[in-house]
């Protein structure tokens, strides 16, 4: 490009931008191109992530023989009655394999592999079960948190799983990673 051509390519971006950005900007804080809906605080609720220390856990609570119910409908289908995992549903096993992550291959269960209990939470929250993810409730949430962790004898049969004791559970490989402080990972609720 010529350097008359790149000077007239500049004056025309900056033009552009000095005239129609402060336009453009009011238009979308008014959503006056009519594309879109303003969000409000309620549009995000289905949008949350749970993190180790438990921070945004909802109300609710659950216990293992609780769970276990809702294992037998919900989640045994892919991973088992035993929760021994099913290949052919590709529903990997949940309890298990407990010193076992230096052998090869290793089998990382949630009982062997996951460092904080509130992960697991998370996780079936938002993702189990897998035909039908985000439809059970929190307490069921909660008990079948508590019922897998009783099966892999993490937590005794008939304690109660909540927003405040899941992030107390210490998982037998809590201290199995070493500390990552990038990226800086901000959390949403």
């Amino acid at each position: 490009m010529s350097k008359p051509s790149l000077l007239f390519a500049a004056v025309a971006a900056f033009t552009l931008f000095a005239v129609q950005g402060p336009a453009w900007s009011q238009d979308v804080a008014n959503n006056a191109d009519g594309y879109g809906t303003p969000l409000k605080p309620e549009d995000l609720l289905e949008f949350f992530s749970i993190p180790p220390d438990g921070a945004g856990l909802p109300e609710g609570s659950g216990a293992a023989a609780q769970g276990k119910e809702v294992y037998a409908v919900s989640c045994a289908m892919c991973h088992g009655p035993k929760m021994e995992s099913v290949p052919a549903t590709g529903g990997p096993a949940l309890v298990g394999g407990r010193g076992t992550l230096t052998d090869v291959p290793a089998i990382k269960t949630v009982e062997s592999y996951w460092p904080y209990a509130t992960t697991l939470f998370d996780y079936i929250k938002r993702a189990m079960p897998f035909h039908m993810p985000g439809s059970l409730t929190d307490d069921q949430v909660y008990a079948v948190t508590a019922y897998i962790l009783a099966e892999g004898g993490i937590i005794e049969d008939d304690d109660v799983m909540n927003k405040t004791t899941l992030p107390k559970v210490k998982m037998p490989n809590a201290d199995g990673f070493v500390a990552y402080p990038n990226p800086d990972v901000r959390r949403f609720r």
